[in-house]
């Protein structure tokens, strides 16, 4: 196996891209799939209030099908850089292992998806059909004006895809563990329960919010949201933070506030969803409590590609390299699959994730080499099968 993949996962992590920052990753794949024959684009997008940001896409051929490969080039920050055995930025190798920022999420991916192209052009060409990367560096951020704008961008232009591979770290102990193929929404919403400010020593003069929000909140957790459905666990209502913000000890507040985030399956929409809290409150609160519920607006619904000839080829492909057959999983964060899915089918499938935003982020080596000769035979078996 050649050392491509990991020279390119090397020169990305390199490149100092924490959101919004290009860092000149996105510059190091224009050159490299310029040279391959690609047409390279680097559209800029923007948006009031939020930065600029640098997107790349690139396509060889013009003809169906085309197979997109997905991902993003920009990484939280390292921390304390003086706190991780090697610079984040140095791509350092050592004990097997490839330490920097990005290796797992995802730049060690990206470098993956690259290589093998680079290798399945060398071998066989592209007689028809095409090959396309659609990479952003607004992942880790707003995710405003990077896959979203992108994908409405290439549709403007006529692009069309019939299979996308988008190479997050989908594996938490061991490549071959899992892919995705779907995502949980997400729903954020802050609770305020309003009382009357007072002495504590003068209660009939005062009303005190923090017994009605107690009450809510334990309307909103005391009943399963659902039971799940058959690709997806039951849905989570947790609260992250509850705040009356009230230092004096003799003061009854005015105001006590929750805040929660849910994250669902597809029995929901953020409206249904929206909805069901708002009718449990409701009935909790009666006429006794007073409170208003505000809903952030929601960019993550739940999806789910159902499992089809495509996933059993990329399971294909990784069992014959791991000897594993990955769970097909809809666990975890979101993801920019939740932009792709209105474009074409799309699954997730790349490195370990165990380190993912941590001190000392690192991928195996071999993982490397293992994960490109996956992706390449998903590009060899994806164009015999379409020919």
């Amino acid at each position: 196996m050649s050392s491509l993949a990991l020279d390119l996962a090397q020169a990305l992590i390199r490149c100092p891209s924490v959101t919004p920052e290009e860092g000149g990753a996105l510059a190091l794949l224009a050159q490299v799939l310029g040279e391959a024959g690609f047409a390279v684009e680097r559209p800029v997008f923007s948006e009031p209030g939020t930065p600029d940001i640098a997107n790349l896409y690139a396509r060889i051929g013009t003809g169906a099908p085309c197979l997109v490969f997905a991902g993003h080039t920009d990484v939280v920050p390292p921390g304390d850089a003086g706190a991780w055995r090697h610079d984040p930025f140095g791509g350092t190798v050592a004990d097997g292992m490839l330490y920097g920022r990005g290796a797992a999420d995802m730049k060690g991916g990206v470098a993956c998806m690259l290589a093998a192209t680079l290798e399945h052009l060398r071998a066989y060409g592209l007689e028809r059909g095409s090959i396309a990367f659609l990479i952003t560096g607004d992942e880790e951020g707003p995710a405003v004006n990077g896959t979203v704008k992108l994908l409405d961008w290439a549709k403007a232009r006529g692009e069309r895809f019939d299979h996308c591979l988008l190479g997050e770290p989908t594996n938490p102990q061991a490549l071959g563990d899992m892919i995705k193929i779907g995502r949980r929404g997400s729903l954020s919403g802050t609770l305020t329960v309003h009382g009357r400010q007072g002495h504590v020593a003068y209660p009939h003069r005062a009303e005190n919010p923090i017994p009605g929000l107690i009450r809510l909140v334990a309307a909103l957790t005391a009943d399963p949201i659902d039971g799940g459905t058959e690709h997806f666990d039951a849905s989570n209502l947790e609260f992250t933070t509850i705040d009356v913000g009230n230092p004096a000890t003799n003061v009854i507040p005015a105001e006590a506030r929750a805040v929660f985030n849910i994250r669902f399956n597809d029995i929901w929409t953020a409206q249904t969803l929206g909805d069901e809290i708002r009718a449990r409150l409701q009935t909790a609160a009666g006429n006794a409590v007073r409170y208003t519920l505000a809903l952030q607006p929601s960019n993550a619904p739940a999806f789910l590609t159902r499992p089809d000839a495509f996933v059993d080829l990329v399971s294909d492909a990784i069992e014959a390299e791991t000897g594993r057959r990955p769970a097909l999983s809809t666990t975890g964060g979101t993801s920019d699959a939740r932009f792709i899915k209105d474009a074409c089918p799309v699954i997730e499938f790349g490195l370990v994730g165990e380190t993912m935003h941590q001190v000392d982020e690192c991928v195996a080596v071999a993982d490397i080499a293992r994960l490109t000769a996956i992706y390449r035979r998903v590009l060899d078996a994806y164009f015999s099968a379409s020919a």
